[in-house]
């Protein structure tokens, strides 16, 4: 389904682009032709400002704090790249730091350090000076400590009012996230991780659950939503949280069968080992990719249909690409859940054939 939408939007983006190429103003100069791709990119990827609404300098954005190690620590706002000099052109654009951020340069949403002329000097698309190390709050950050901190209240909550009722019927939140737990606990911990193991790594199952089901809700929010499970940094650390818990809990049995496979005869062990241990690699890895692809497919295809109303500037697309963007956006709150649950279920999978004892 995903698939046949994406298809869609592509047929009907690059008709409409087509079709606006040579569009012209009433004046008979050409209009500023609305750029998809730039304004996709640039809602999907990662930022030193929140922006809410509004374009440029006359939007309104929350700058968040810029904080470089160079020489010593510096800690300034963004906004003093933002609301800087522009220079370059095309795709070597970049902004100038003035007051504290003075003697720096972002290109790309990247911090550089301007070379002996002030400017930044290209090789291709990207910069070649030399980058401060750089531990910026960025928009994906700020996303990051707000699922935290969703997180540890919601479960607090939860623990409280258990802590103060006992084991009685649920009320308020607990009644809605007991489900939630049971659920992680019986179906996807228990029923994948055997011989009675499964306790010690609920925890972490209901972790990262909770973790990327929120995040997941909270990129789908219109305006305020951040791209964070999209951020295949992101989905890289979780996934090898996945492959450090899985290869810790490695059990004898485990190791046994990746150095020396059952039934597989002596002369073919220098073939299947090497296959083996690239395969404790690749399970993580298709984890990353699936999460990462799959939200990031989701946001890219809503904006798209939404940038349909504007390439065309017409009430009839927007009354067909309305209604289609509520319509994914619809579907993306079970992509959320079914995306949270399938990589729990998963690291889960993986755990479980760790610790699985050997059957005679």
């Amino acid at each position: 389904m995903k698939r046949f939408l994406t298809c869609l939007v592509a047929l009907l983006i690059g008709s409409t682009v087509f079709a606006n190429a040579e569009a012209h103003a009433e004046d008979g100069s050409k209009k500023e032709k609305f750029n998809v791709s730039d304004m996709i990119m640039h809602h999907i990827g990662d930022a030193h400002e929140w922006h809410l609404w509004g374009e440029g300098h006359e939007g309104t954005s929350v700058y968040l704090p810029v904080i470089l190690i160079d020489g010593g620590l510096k800690v300034f706002s963004s906004s003093h790249f933002y609301h800087g000099e522009v220079k370059g052109h095309g795709k070597h654009t970049y902004l100038v730091g003035e007051g504290p951020a003075a003697g720096y340069a972002m290109s790309h949403e990247k911090i550089y350090k301007l070379n002996g002329h002030g400017e930044l000097h290209f090789e291709g698309d990207h910069a070649e000076n030399i980058k401060p190390w750089d531990f910026s709050i960025t928009k994906n950050v700020a996303a990051l400590f707000i699922s935290f901190l969703l997180i540890i209240l919601i479960m607090f909550s939860v623990a409280k009012f258990y802590k103060k009722n006992g084991a009685v019927a649920p009320k308020g939140i607990a009644k809605f996230v007991e489900p939630i737990i049971v659920f992680v606990r019986d179906d996807v911990a228990k029923s994948n991780i055997p011989d009675g193991k499964h306790g010690k790594y609920v925890p972490y199952l209901l972790t990262i659950f909770f973790f990327i089901w929120i995040s997941n809700l909270l990129g789908l929010i219109p305006v305020l939503g951040a791209n964070l499970t999209g951020n295949i940094a992101v989905t890289f650390f979780l996934a090898i949280c996945t492959l450090l818990v899985t290869v810790l809990s490695g059990n004898k049995n485990y190791w046994g069968h990746i150095f020396a496979t059952p039934g597989v005869p002596k002369a073919l062990l220098p073939i299947m080992i090497p296959i083996e241990i690239v395969g404790i690699f690749t399970k993580p890895f298709a984890l990353m990719i699936r999460l990462f692809a799959n939200i990031t497919a989701g946001h890219i295809i809503i904006l798209a249909l939404v940038s349909i109303i504007f390439l065309n500037q017409s009430a009839a697309w927007g009354a067909l690409s309305v209604p289609m963007a509520l319509f994914i956006s619809v579907l993306e709150l079970l992509v959320a859940f079914l995306q949270a649950y399938l990589f729990a279920m998963l690291s889960a999978l993986f755990i479980g054939a760790a610790v699985e004892e050997a059957h005679h």
